[in-house]
């Protein structure tokens, strides 16, 4: 089986700030909602974890596995998706200015990403190579894989292993800490 899950919240959350590649830390609502999590799922096997870098993924990584034999393997190509000089910027998914609204409401047509920011193209590229080369064989030898991560990388993720297009990309409404089951 593969399942996912995104991270805990955070004050950027809150804040409804886009974090992007920005580290900012669960906090304590996100740590009580990786708590619940790690309860609620705590008799579905996992024989393996691949998580984010990023410090809101590995600790919610942390608290949901606390006291299971579980090996977690950290891979950069889970960080969530890179949206440059857009990181920090509030309600960036309702204002139509914004450089990054299409990606939220029309990733389809999210081509002319902002500067320093990645493209879909580019974060399809390194998470499908991640699935292939990590989560593939670990399936094929029978076991049950975690992926813990973040909403954008997610969707990318959940896109490629049902073979969803891209104008549904945000159709799995990803909330924090709940687990989803994809395969």
């Amino acid at each position: 089986m593969l399942y996912i899950i995104r991270h805990g919240r955070t004050d950027w959350n809150d804040e409804e700030k886009l974090q992007g590649r920005t580290d900012i830390p669960l906090n304590e609502e996100g740590r009580k909602m990786a708590r619940e999590a790690a309860k609620e799922y705590k008799d579905i096997n996992f024989d393996i974890a691949f998580c984010s870098p990023l410090s809101r993924a590995k600790e919610t990584a942390d608290i949901l596995l606390e006291g299971r034999n579980i090996p977690v393997i950290y891979d950069d190509r889970l960080a969530e998706m890179s949206f440059g000089v857009c990181e920090g910027m509030k309600y960036y998914f309702a204002n139509n200015d914004s450089p990054v609204s299409r990606f939220f409401n029309d990733p389809e047509h999210y081509d002319d990403p902002p500067e320093g920011a990645e493209s879909m193209d580019e974060l399809f590229e390194r998470t499908g190579e991640f699935i292939k080369e990590k989560v593939k064989p670990e399936l094929d030898a029978g076991k049950d894989v975690l992926i813990v991560g973040h909403g954008a990388m997610n969707s990318s993720i959940i896109c490629q292993v049902k073979n969803m297009p891209r104008k549904d990309y945000w159709s799995a409404g990803l909330e924090n800490c709940k687990l989803k089951r994809l395969l």
